[in-house]
């Protein structure tokens, strides 16, 4: 996910300094491409919902799992429009997946310490779905 940017936030209402602090965190994780502070911004009941997979994943672990994993598959990753409300966000995204383009939205519910307790990521169009589908399976193999 090198060059990650963010071009604009939206919030409302009074923002959780913890959860400030964890989306600025994760942002420079994301532009980095070095995703070691990841386990601390994790609750240990965190549950990553996939645009793939029927059932959510859960705790720590799993989630950060698949969170390296998908950090190294997209390409040309950038966050665009970044929405705050209390302790959830909203964040879009664009990237690459080999030669297919895709827009997404990650949806991230912090605690009030400012850990994340659930981040679901939805991928359009259908294609760009199928082809990070592919791509995770592959690197992860029966890992999860």
């Amino acid at each position: 996910m090198n060059g990650a940017q963010s071009s604009g936030v939206w919030q409302t209402g009074r923002m959780n300094p913890a959860v400030v602090a964890s989306l600025q965190c994760w942002h420079e994780m994301i532009a980095s491409g070095d995703l070691g502070r990841l386990p601390s911004l994790l609750a240990p009941e965190c549950v990553f919902h996939s645009p793939v997979a029927y059932r959510p994943y859960q705790g720590a672990e799993q989630t950060a799992l698949v969170l390296s994993t998908a950090a190294a598959v997209f390409e040309d990753f950038a966050y665009h429009r970044e929405f705050v409300q209390g302790n959830d966000a909203a964040l879009e995204f664009s990237a690459r997946v080999g030669s297919v383009r895709l827009k997404g939205i990650d949806l991230i519910r912090f605690d009030d310490g400012g850990r994340i307790v659930e981040f679901e990521v939805m991928v359009r169009p259908a294609t760009g779905l199928q082809a990070l589908g592919q791509e995770m399976a592959r690197r992860l193999g029966g890992r999860l």
